[in-house]
């Protein structure tokens, strides 16, 4: 049983399903939820990272057996494919049911964000529009923490896009990584097509793109934390960058783009929670 929960743990993608969830309950707290609003939050957004993370690692654990991938447990045998594929449909049939405690409008957005998440998995990720499934599952994040509070008031424009914009740019980080193995696999995406330079420039505008749009999306002049995140957004994939380069040398996975694209995404709603202009 320990094993089997380790399995499970390492196979649902736990650093950005953390960080995601983090965003959405800094998110909710800062626009007004009571607690349990903010737990219903929470709990939905938990449940659907987990169905995506896991249905993932089943549906690709051929594929990371053929490149080598150690780090995921379906692929070693350390977990059982069909107990990924059980424990992400259960997580799946959770989500809509938590964001439900909510509204039904919520609840709707929710769905429609782990539907499209879902479609990446299979069978977008290896097309040109495989960037669509993480800008709609992005963008329908805030649609939902907004949308589940009291009376269901409508979300800011400002704030869907420019998480639709983060997401987008995470796809491009995300892959970056595997971009060698996944054309082993025949996987060819949008950042395939596009190439390691071409997929870092997209993550690094996008990333960019974004956090101007929190920082100069709400009422009112910009704040200097607000700028200071533009700042960061701008040096982020730099660092990334850098990071990434030095991880591959050592013989490491170069993830450090993904990560630098969550860090700023801490980093913008954090700043957007106490400046107060969510809604």
């Amino acid at each position: 049983m320990s094993s089997t929960v380790l399995g499970l743990f390492r196979a649902s993608h736990p650093e950005p399903a953390a960080a995601v969830t983090t965003v959405a309950g800094l998110l909710a707290w800062g626009v007004g939820h009571r607690p349990a609003g903010v737990a219903a939050v929470v709990l939905t957004v938990l449940a659907s990272q987990l169905a995506v993370g896991w249905s993932n690692d089943a549906l690709d654990a051929d594929r990371d057996a053929t490149v080598g991938r150690t780090d995921k447990p379906v692929a070693t045998g350390a977990l059982r494919r069909r107990t990924a594929g059980r424990a992400a449909v259960l997580a799946a049939l959770a989500t809509p049911v938590l964001a439900l405690t909510t509204n039904p409008v919520a609840a709707a957005w929710a769905t429609v964000g782990l539907l499209s998440a879902l479609l990446y998995d299979w069978p977008l990720k290896s097309t040109p529009v495989s960037v669509l499934p993480y800008a709609v599952s992005f963008g329908s994040l805030p649609a939902f923490v907004v949308l589940a509070l009291p009376g269901a008031p409508t979300p800011p424009v400002w704030l869907v896009a420019a998480a639709a914009c983060l997401g987008a740019g995470a796809h491009f980080a995300n892959v970056l990584p595997d971009l060698a193995d996944d054309a082993r696999t025949g996987v060819r995406g949008l950042p395939h097509r596009l190439g390691p330079a071409g997929s870092r420039a997209a993550a690094a505008g996008l990333l960019l793109v974004a956090t101007v749009t929190l920082v100069f999306g709400p009422p009112g002049p910009p704040s200097w934390a607000g700028l200071s995140a533009v700042a960061a957004a701008v040096l982020a994939p730099v660092v990334g960058g850098y990071g990434g380069r030095a991880a591959a040398r050592a013989g490491g996975r170069p993830v450090a783009a993904f990560r630098a694209v969550m860090v700023v995404a801490l980093i913008d709603v954090v700043l957007l929670v106490a400046s107060g202009r969510v809604v």
